[in-house]
């Protein structure tokens, strides 16, 4: 669990009297991570205004453009990684305890408390949907200007917002013991995340990450694939060849050293494959900076 708990993305809010907060996030690195694997107790959706991003919300693998809405659910593993040079979106967070009642009603019981137990997930990808876009347009302006009464106009459109998605995009409803093998699996998996990431540059097979998590190579592969929606090679690969960008673009090593840095032992191997998942040479990032 203490491995687990690494991956989680530390969340304090502007305000704890109103747990709500908005990034705005510009990117001009294609190829570049935006945010590596991590997740949180709060909702999140990301709403993209210019370029392309490439996300991944639990086993599910993602291509957005501008007008494009991805809600990530509480608790989900997520990570981004640019796919356009220029890149511009938001990210809003917050509690879905902002919007409980005092009282047991029926939108508390059918939907807030499903959400805030993490039973009730939404589809990942919305995609351009106008009215859910004129919400989160409504959000954000309100969020931006904090002219008086905006808590109230944006509890009303979270309000509006979430039943909108619970009508058109709710991809599960989980029951207890379901959510709790959901987790079980998270928690299982972060040492296996943890290990990739301080042994990238090594030799790593699947029988030996297998073994971290302390099962057998089957199911490891398995429940690795439907937890990060790619393979442990793809996975492994897609580590270093992010490391390696940012090595490219920040450090002073040649192409050649970057490669053998983040465990590729054949430059023409790691430039071909750098190119095939990047869409851009590591001689051109080189030669950009």
């Amino acid at each position: 669990m203490e491995k687990y708990e690494s991956l989680r993305e530390p969340m304090d809010m502007p305000d704890p009297q109103f747990p709500i907060k908005l990034h705005r996030i510009g990117f001009s690195q294609q190829g570049g991570v935006l945010f590596p694997h991590h997740w949180h107790r709060h909702l999140e959706f990301l709403f993209f205004v210019k370029g392309e991003a490439l996300i991944e919300c639990g086993s599910a693998s993602m291509s957005a453009s501008a007008g494009d809405l991805i809600a990530v659910n509480s608790n989900e593993l997520h990570y981004g990684v640019s796919a356009s040079p220029e890149l511009f979106y938001y990210a809003l967070i917050f509690d879905v305890s902002l919007l409980h009642s005092q009282s047991a009603d029926a939108a508390e019981t059918k939907f807030i408390t499903p959400l805030t137990q993490n039973r009730l997930l939404l589809r990942n990808y919305i995609g351009s949907d106008e009215s859910a876009a004129a919400c989160m347009h409504a959000i954000i302006r309100e969020l931006e200007q904090r002219e008086i009464g905006y808590e109230l106009a944006i509890k009303s459109e979270l309000y509006r917002l979430l039943t909108l998605l619970i009508r058109g995009y709710v991809g599960t409803v989980l029951t207890q013991d379901e959510h709790a093998e959901r987790m079980k699996n998270v928690e299982r998996f972060a040492p296996v995340f943890d290990y990739i990431d301080r042994h990238f540059k090594d030799e790593l097979s699947v029988e030996q990450l297998a073994g971290i998590a302390g099962l057998s190579r089957f199911h490891f592969s398995r429940l690795f694939k439907e937890l990060c929606g790619r393979t442990v090679t793809e996975y492994i690969t897609t580590t270093r060849l992010n490391i390696a960008d940012d090595l490219l673009r920040r450090s002073p090593l040649s192409v050649s050293e970057v490669a053998a840095a983040t465990g590729f032992n054949d430059i023409y191997y790691f430039s071909r494959t750098f190119k095939k998942h990047k869409h851009v040479s590591p001689s051109s990032i080189r030669g950009n900076r």
